[in-house]
Parts: C-alpha cells; sequence; structure tokens
C-alpha cells in the first residue's frame, strides 16, 4: 500500500476516536472505545445501588407541574426565559461569576456546543484523570484527542497540565468541586495556580454540575478575560428528568453556543424552563437544597470516617460519592455485590491513575455506612494512598 493510502487510514481512525497519536511515541489503539451506550444494570433483589451516581429523591423539590404556564410557545420567541436567566444570573453572581447566560439541554449539551464551536477535529482535549466516562466519551465521538491529566487532594496537578497545555491542548474540562469519581473540591491556593497557567486563546469548560449541594466553596479554574463557560446543571439539584442546564461564560462563547443550538433543537422547552424557574426562585427549595447540602456531607463524611477507622483510606470532600483506592477494584465489586452493596468499579473512570471503587453515598445513612466499611474491610487487599497520581 502507498504511504498516502496508509497514513490517510491512520488519520481516519484518529478522527473517529480509535487511535490516538503521541509525538515521539508513534500511533495507539485508544484506551476507550468512540462511543459506549450501557443499559442499566438490573440489580438483584435488596441489593441497595451506590454505584448510579443519582441524587436522594427524598432531597429533590417536587416538580409544580400545575404551575406552568400553558399559553403555547411559537416560533420567534426569546429562546431563554427572562425568569430563568435573572435566576442564573444571581447565582452565578453570588460566586463572583459575570458573564452572558445560555440555557442548554444539561451540562453534556452545553460542553458539546462549546467544544463543536471553538476546536477542530484532531484537536486535544483536557480531562480529569479519573473522570466521568461521559466526558471522554463525548471527546472521542467529536473526534478531538483526549489529553488526561492527573488530580490529587486539590484539584487538577498545575505542572501536568501546564505540560499538557505545551503539547497543544486547546480545551480544559475541569471540575471545581464534587469531581467525579473522587469528591476533591477546588481550594484558592490551587485554583490561583491553575488560572495562572491557562493561557487566554484555552476554551476553559467548568462542569460545576453539583452546584447549591456541593457541600464545598466554589472557586473559579478560569480567568475571566480568557475563553469559558461555567455549566450548572440542575439535575443533581432539582432531578435528573428535568433536562436544563444554566451557564455563564464570555459573550463570544456563549454566543456561538447558542447560535449552534439554533441550527439543532433551537432552544430549550419554555415547559422545562418555567419549571426550572419555578423551583430555584422558590423559598421551600432553597431551605430543601441547603438541607441536602448538609445531608450529603453528613453521608460522606460518615463513610470516610468509617473507612479510616479501620485503616483505609478515601476522599469525599465534596459532591454525592466517596472514592476509594482499592487494587482489585473488579474482584472488590463482585464481592460487595455478592453482601448486597452495588459500586461502581475505577475502571470506567480513569486512565493512567490507579485502581479504585467510587462509592455514591447519597442514599447511604450512617449505620449503613458502618456496615459498608466492614464489608469493606474484610476484602483486604486495600493501598494505603488515596491517590495514585
Amino acid at each position: 500500500m502507498s504511504p498516502a493510502t496508509v497514513s490517510a487510514a491512520y488519520r481516519t481512525l484518529r478522527q473517529r476516536g480509535f487511535v490516538v497519536a503521541d509525538r515521539g511515541r508513534g500511533t495507539a489503539v485508544a484506551p476507550l472505545p468512540p462511543v459506549r451506550v450501557q443499559r442499566a444494570a438490573v440489580l438483584p433483589p435488596g441489593v441497595h445501588d451506590l454505584s448510579s451516581g443519582n441524587p436522594d429523591p427524598r432531597l429533590l423539590p417536587a416538580l409544580a407541574l400545575g404551575k406552568v404556564n400553558s399559553v403555547p410557545v411559537l416560533y420567534g420567541a426569546p429562546a431563554k426565559l427572562p425568569e430563568l436567566t435573572t435566576l442564573a444570573e444571581a447565582d452565578f453572581a453570588a460566586d463572583g461569576i459575570h458573564g452572558d447566560i445560555a440555557v442548554t439541554g444539561g451540562a453534556l449539551d452545553a460542553v458539546e456546543r462549546a467544544l463543536q464551536t471553538e476546536l477542530h477535529v484532531g484537536d486535544r482535549v483536557i480531562v480529569e484523570d479519573p473522570t466521568w466516562p461521559r466526558i471522554p466519551d463525548l471527546v472521542h465521538a467529536l473526534g478531538f484527542a483526549l489529553e488526561p491529566v492527573p488530580v490529587d487532594e486539590r484539584g487538577l496537578l498545575p505542572e501536568a497540565l501546564e505540560q499538557a497545555l505545551r503539547r497543544g491542548a486547546r480545551a480544559v474540562i475541569a471540575t471545581p468541586r464534587g469531581q467525579n469519581p473522587t469528591g476533591v473540591a477546588v481550594d484558592e491556593d490551587r485554583g490561583r495556580a491553575l488560572r495562572a497557567i491557562m493561557s487566554a486563546d484555552v476554551l476553559v469548560i467548568e462542569d460545576d454540575y453539583v452546584g447549591r449541594v456541593a457541600g464545598a466553596p466554589y472557586v473559579p479554574l478560569h480567568d475571566a478575560g480568557g475563553r469559558w463557560i461555567v455549566v450548572r446543571s440542575v439535575s443533581k439539584v432539582l432531578g435528573p428528568d428535568l433536562r436544563v442546564a444554566l451557564v455563564a461564560g464570555d459573550p463570544l462563547t456563549v454566543a456561538r453556543i447558542e447560535g449552534r443550538q439554533r441550527l439543532g433543537p433551537g432552544w430549550v422547552s419554555h415547559l422545562l424552563q418555567q419549571l426550572a424557574a419555578d423551583l430555584l426562585g422558590d423559598r421551600a427549595t432553597g431551605r430543601l437544597l441547603a438541607r441536602a447540602e448538609r445531608t450529603y456531607a453528613q453521608r460522606r463524611a460518615a463513610l470516610v470516617d468509617a473507612l479510616a477507622t479501620r485503616g483505609i483510606a478515601a476522599s469525599g470532600d465534596s459532591g454525592l460519592g466517596v472514592w476509594m483506592p482499592f487494587a482489585d477494584e473488579a474482584a472488590a465489586v463482585r464481592e460487595l455485590l455478592a453482601q448486597g452493596w452495588a459500586v461502581s468499579p475505577g475502571e470506567r473512570f480513569r486512565f493512567r491513575s490507579g485502581p479504585g471503587i467510587r462509592i455514591t453515598t447519597s442514599t447511604l445513612e450512617p449505620p449503613e455506612a458502618e456496615r459498608l466499611a466492614e464489608a469493606v474491610a474484610a476484602l483486604g487487599s486495600v493501598p494505603s494512598a488515596t491517590y495514585a497520581a
């Protein structure tokens, strides 16, 4: 075969996410398939589901469907509901975030549109290692190359991030708090160090998906003078079925996201926007979310403390779960399932970081945390370090 044909084949494989090219090391098969569709696992009766990442349904507000305005919304109407935009501006401003506002059909919808409008096929995108599996799946599907950067107990490692940017990465997708799966939250010093590294021409996407129930303060990763968006889905605070995300960002990036949105669905249903606005503006919802934040913090701490008393290190400073390093994660998942606990294997989340398991603690009561910790301790083969980066 001619060299041109071989080169074209490699290029096509790379664009479709099947292989990755590393300068000086050649081309290798991608660590993840381009698109991965998994059916929800059917758990045996009596098994406590600690693998789904869902919020506690008892800590979600009831949807007031009867309050939705039934007047039809026609073509040509404003894409964003003014009431929701006002609430979004106030929510972001409370954390010192000032930018234009967009409303998208969930967090990944915002991430996808931002990447599509700013990058070209083959561009490199920095992601956390470990990270939520849907992020690398999306990056692959769009034809971009993954650039995993390890995290420690304070977020992305600045030195590793700087090296990845020097290799030509065009975008960074990171989580300021509630990092999935580790539960890490970025502190002020780390945030300052990361902002100093980001260049003005790099798109910074902050997935602040736990927002008001995170259990940790928001620390920005972006420079307000650069290209950036902060995405806050309502899935963990109002419910996953309410497919709405609020986006703040620099004017150019937000304008491009909305322009790309018009070429697809056009706008997020005003019925959904009304529901989100009614709930976010309701004082009772505010009190419920404050209670949810406290409850999630107590449940994370209960498991981390129960594991610590048995000599097992785990992390869970914010978010809805706990990350626990484990040498043989597959065996741990099997054994715990046999004892009535469904947890997530770390293989789905990581690239080069060490093995472990993610445990969703949103519905795990403190007495249950003690029993789970005892079951984990009985397994053995638990590494002593929380992070393998």
